[in-house]
């Protein structure tokens, strides 16, 4: 049998296991470090970035459901500035392929971001066209012609891996990978969160400040499956997969539906060596079914 192999090559990003850390529940890294060592994954996806420092929305603003939680933060961030100055240098100094996701009020915010962002060390953006917490960021992958013109511009002004994040709040999210494809996306990572909401019947209102926010975790993970199976037929990029995975079960049930890699990130609120114990838990899946690299596992499932 030749030796076992869990490297991966996601648009040029070579990373040592197909695991990632899912942004917005990951902080950037920094945090997590004190607690476990954090060269053991795949890659980093950082919080997001964005032009300029965001507060994010109103408390209350992250409520615990069944199976999962809602969050209404808002993409709070201090700005780029602060990024490149203070965060990014302390990331680098760890032998892990570092992802910047990027947001933005408009297509302007974006392609200004990747331009700052493009000759710093990052090894790859993720381009949050999704998020459903902020007003205009999560309506651009709700329409795959918004969606193709902004990958597009983004495209001509980087060099970088670009990784486009899509939404599950779409009739089909077939039609928007396609479009994230043809602007020029390098691979795409879904699904963002599910729009909820959850109401106190006691003082007979909603629990988030904000009213609806974002549904992670446990219970979305059939309706991220479903897409993650369904854009890896549609488009010949890698697609990173997220959404509910706890387990090592749960990560190689994505890959066999396609994935080239997954990303967790509400499970790191509960256990933040979970990504370690996932990677553990792919050796030994991959040991028991004579698998030698990753890719004998992705799209198995036809």
């Amino acid at each position: 049998m030749k030796q076992l192999s869990l490297d991966v090559n996601i648009a040029g990003i070579k990373m040592k296991n197909p695991v990632m850390t899912a942004s917005g529940t990951f902080g950037y890294g920094l945090e997590y470090s004190q607690l476990i060592d954090i060269e053991n994954f795949g890659a980093i996806v950082t919080k997001t970035v964005t032009l300029e420092p965001r507060i994010g929305n109103p408390q209350p603003r992250i409520v615990e459901t069944a199976s999962g939680m809602l969050n209404s933060i808002g993409l709070q961030n201090p700005g780029a500035k602060i990024f490149i100055k203070e965060k990014l240098p302390k990331l680098k100094e760890y032998e892990v392929p570092i992802i910047a996701n990027i947001s933005g009020r408009n297509e302007t915010d974006f392609v200004k971001l990747a331009g700052l962002l493009k000759d710093i060390g990052l090894s790859g953006l993720e381009l949050n066209i999704s998020c459903p917490n902020v007003e205009h960021s999560g309506l651009f992958a709700q329409n795959a012609d918004t969606t193709y013109k902004l990958v597009n511009k983004v495209r001509k002004v980087t060099g970088l891996p670009l990784i486009v994040k899509l939404t599950p709040n779409v009739t089909d999210v077939t039609l928007i990978a396609g479009a994230a494809e043809d602007g020029g996306a390098d691979a795409i990572s879904l699904i963002n969160t599910l729009i909820g909401m959850s109401i106190d019947i006691q003082t007979k209102k909603p629990k988030l400040a904000n009213v609806v926010g974002g549904l992670s975790g446990p219970a979305v993970k059939p309706v991220a499956l479903r897409m993650v199976y369904e854009a890896s037929k549609k488009v010949s990029i890698p697609v990173i997969g997220m959404g509910g995975i706890v387990t090592s079960d749960d990560a190689i049930e994505f890959l066999l539906a396609g994935a080239s890699a997954v990303a967790l990130g509400t499970v790191n609120f509960v256990n933040p060596n979970t990504c370690c114990e996932i990677i553990d838990g792919i050796k030994i899946y991959m040991r028991d079914n004579k698998f030698n690299k990753i890719s004998d596992i992705t799209g198995r499932v036809k």
